[in-house]
């Protein structure tokens, strides 16, 4: 079977020693993303299965009815709403689910917040201009780490936030306020008061129909003018045009991002990257060399498996 891989910006899959799960067979390598879905459909044309690294391609309707040789869709994590899953049902396309792993996605949020708060890139990038100690910045230690989202990446946070002394503050639904009173940290008593005392603000929600632009300007304009919002979990979770308009407002003062709405981001032009109390990276929460194995380890397994008619990890079943 032709097995084509998706999106591999950085060239990095074949380097992968997981990539030798796949020796013997005919793999193609696509290194862009292709929004145009007659473009991408004719590249696609002879693979029967394809791999997507995350999110990068959409898999739509529009793009399965050109791709009537497609037989599997391996997913290098969790299949999320990228992923037209009854679409892929109606053209008898199976989607095989990887694994996910909160580490690496944790580790950069911190590293944001960190980022963010110290303002650290802007004072690195005044000393490659010849200029000393250009900014301010602040510590962690007594600030109020709130955190939307208490799953496993939420969780982390508030693990390294305590280490750092801060206090975290949590918001999301009665069930994970619940667990984080359990945990020892401290439940929000309402939106407003999340947004209002939180010194920084972390998000980690799925992206779904009930939590699509959960965040509104309102909310935002809550925030302190010394607070700062990251968001590593998706940009969509903000109501459109609402970050940028507040961040011009002042409130919140800083971001730390990184999702943005359209990727890849190419233009170094754009809106946010000219920001100075703006700290943006692309996409990079799952990009990093032991994601890629865990992810494409079990992604190539799944291949195998469904080559070797005992497919594994099947989220349509019905298709098989």
């Amino acid at each position: 079977m032709k097995i084509t891989i998706l999106d591999d910006y950085q060239n990095a899959v074949e380097k992968l020693e997981s990539f030798k799960i796949l020796n013997g067979h005919e793999v193609q390598i696509l290194n862009y993303t292709h929004k145009d879905n007659l473009k991408l459909a004719t590249l696609l044309k002879d693979s029967e299965i394809i791999v997507l690294i995350r999110e990068r391609t959409q898999i739509t309707e529009d793009l399965l009815s050109k791709l009537p040789n497609l037989k599997l869709i391996s997913q290098t994590g969790k299949k999320s709403n990228h992923l037209d899953i009854d679409a892929c049902t109606k053209y008898k396309v199976a989607v095989a689910e990887g694994i996910g792993s909160p580490v690496a996605p944790s580790e950069l949020a911190w590293a944001l917040i960190m980022n963010t708060v110290r303002k650290i890139p802007q004072a690195i990038e005044a000393m490659k201009q010849g200029k000393w100690q250009v900014n301010i910045g602040s510590t962690i230690k007594g600030k109020t780490i709130g955190i939307w989202g208490y799953g496993k990446i939420g969780q982390q946070i508030a693990k390294y936030a305590a280490v750092f002394g801060a206090d975290v503050l949590v918001w999301g639904s009665e069930s994970s306020r619940e667990k984080a009173v359990e945990d020892g940290f401290q439940k929000a008593d309402s939106k407003a008061s999340f947004f209002s005392e939180s010194d920084v603000i972390t998000l980690h929600l799925r992206l779904n129909e009930t939590t699509f632009e959960i965040v509104k300007k309102a909310d935002l304009a809550l925030m302190k003018p010394t607070a700062a919002l990251i968001n590593t979990a998706r940009a969509e979770l903000i109501e459109h045009g609402a970050l940028i308009a507040s961040l011009k407002e002042g409130k919140p003062g800083f971001a730390g991002l990184d999702v943005y709405e359209d990727e890849p981001i190419y233009d170094g032009n754009f809106e946010l990257l000219q920001m100075p109390n703006v700290v943006c990276t692309p996409h990079i929460g799952y990009v990093e060399v032991n994601s890629y194995e865990l992810y494409f380890e079990k992604a190539f397994q799944n291949v195998i498996n469904y080559i070797n008619n005992n497919p594994t990890n099947i989220a349509n079943p019905e298709v098989l």
